[in-house]
């Protein structure tokens, strides 16, 4: 018999319903699995062990959702869940040991799922950063070689699922958030369409929620479990015509793809890894059916226009954040407070005046109506999910004395994920290329707005067609 803890959230659902295995076994299974690898891998910023034994020891209590007593982990920025620390990588938060007072909608949703919250794992601090390595915390380690990066802002989530501590873990995505890790750990993981998943602000245009998996199909039913928009909220969407585990293992019809490898931006550079990934990719699209052009791609996604207005833009909201109030001081973060890059990108974003802002936004929503018009032609978009396969950390690390030296690496590493937050278009980060030395590399699918549906679809055929499942890293449980 399979070890529960080796099977994926949707089959540990499985096994509690048909008695093999209870929430209590599962759970402190996965604590020791955590103990063991943490000191590895450094993946969680904060445990809650206690808790969660005694939810799992009361199973009648725990909400009859489908990944009823469950265990998973939250990411530590944006959604919340009453009790919890939060500390967003931020030193000052965690010196001050903050907690949250209240679920967020999406915490609430997670715990309506049936999941069991057993920590909090790492993020770059603010989620500023395409890397998990918070001064406040230390880096999380990639599974698949320690001495590089996870990516960010997921990498304690991604690192976290690709050991094998756990099979699916929350996390969010601002700029690529959930892809690039997903790419540098050998994981799926999917951004949902604008609308598809509760904001938590109710106006977020660029964020969204959700998990990193190893399997397509945790990846849908979690998007079947925690869908759905909140009352009031700007954006919303129309809901799908039947569940989305239902499309998985469905015949697919012959697609129309484009291919899109380049970066056409001063200082951005796509490694040749990154770019056999697409077209290797693209390949086994054709083999299977579809038809794939490869000199078709929507206009302007990474050039030096998009990339500058992403970049001004993210620095004016980044600036935003610091002169919040720090909730556990009820004040605007002071310098000494704050990472060095987040203080520089905050700097930056100050710089930025409300007639820039205001154009740049309009800018982007001329570009977001030609994305559009190209998805009427294609059905899918094909590209590396980043630019570069997974870098070292100290490759990673913006020094100190210049910060924002690392902004050209920054944007090569996000440059395919962050233009379809800023469209709004749903996207997935599938694990189907590795480099000669075993290092992950994932290709992103892109679709028009609302067709996880067909994302899904297509991902489970590729899944079949060229299986990742039994890849592991080196750490792993």
């Amino acid at each position: 018999m399979t070890d529960p803890l080796d099977l994926d959230a949707v089959g540990q659902a499985e096994a509690i319903r048909r008695g093999d295995v209870t929430p209590l076994e599962l759970v402190e299974g996965t604590i020791a699995r955590i103990e063991k690898l943490q000191p590895v891998v450094n993946a969680l910023t904060s445990t809650c062990f206690d808790e969660a034994i005694e939810i799992a020891k009361r199973p009648e209590t725990i909400p009859d959702g489908p990944f009823k007593g469950v265990p998973t982990l939250l990411k530590d920025i944006g959604t919340q869940q009453a009790g919890l620390s939060y500390w967003a990588g931020n030193k000052a938060l965690r010196d001050a040991g903050w907690r949250s007072p209240r679920d967020t909608h999406f915490g609430r949703r997670l715990r309506d799922a049936g999941l069991i919250t057993l920590g909090k794992t790492s993020t770059p601090e603010f989620g500023a950063q395409p890397t998990t390595q918070p001064l406040a915390f230390g880096p999380t380690r990639n599974p698949w070689d320690t001495t590089r990066s996870t990516s960010g802002s997921s990498g304690g989530a991604a690192a976290a699922v690709a050991s094998g501590m756990l099979p699916m873990a929350h996390a969010n995505d601002g700029y690529g958030s959930i892809r690039d890790p997903a790419s540098w750990c050998g994981l799926v993981g999917l951004k949902p369409s604008r609308g598809r998943i509760t904001s938590e602000n109710a106006t977020g245009r660029v964020g969204t929620s959700l998990v990193v998996s190893r399997t397509v199909r945790d990846t849908a039913a979690a998007l079947d479990a925690l869908a759905g928009a909140e009352v009031g909220e700007v954006f919303t969407i129309s809901d799908p015509a039947r569940p989305y585990q239902d499309e998985l293992g469905q015949p697919v019809e012959p697609l129309r793809v484009g291919l899109l490898t380049t970066m056409d931006a001063e200082g951005l550079t796509v490694d040749l890894e990154c770019v056999a990934a697409a077209t290797n990719a693209a390949a086994l699209l054709e083999r299977l059916g579809h038809k794939v052009d490869p000199d078709a791609a929507p206009p302007n996604v990474v050039d030096d226009a998009s990339v500058r207005d992403m970049t001004r833009l993210r620095a004016a909201k980044l600036a935003a954040i610091t002169l919040e109030l720090n909730p556990a001081a009820n004040r605007p973060y002071r310098e000494d407070e704050v990472e060095p890059y987040a203080w520089a990108v905050a700097e930056l974003g100050r710089s930025v005046s409300m007639i820039e802002f205001v154009r740049g936004t309009e800018r982007q929503q001329v570009w977001v109506s030609k994305i559009d018009q190209w998805f009427q032609e294609f059905d899918v978009l094909v590209t590396p999910t980043t630019g570069t396969p997974p870098l070292t950390i100290d490759e990673m690390a913006p020094p100190p004395s210049d910060p924002l030296a690392v902004m050209d690496l920054f944007q090569t590493v996000r440059g395919y994920a962050a233009p379809f937050n800023v469209t709004g278009h749903p996207a997935i980060s599938l694990p189907l290329h590795w480099t000669a030395s075993g290092l992950p590399v994932g290709v992103q699918l892109v679709a028009g707005m609302g067709r996880e549906d067909l994302l899904l679809r297509l991902a489970a055929q590729l899944e079949q067609a060229q299986p990742w499942a039994e890849r592991r890293p080196d750490v792993y449980a």
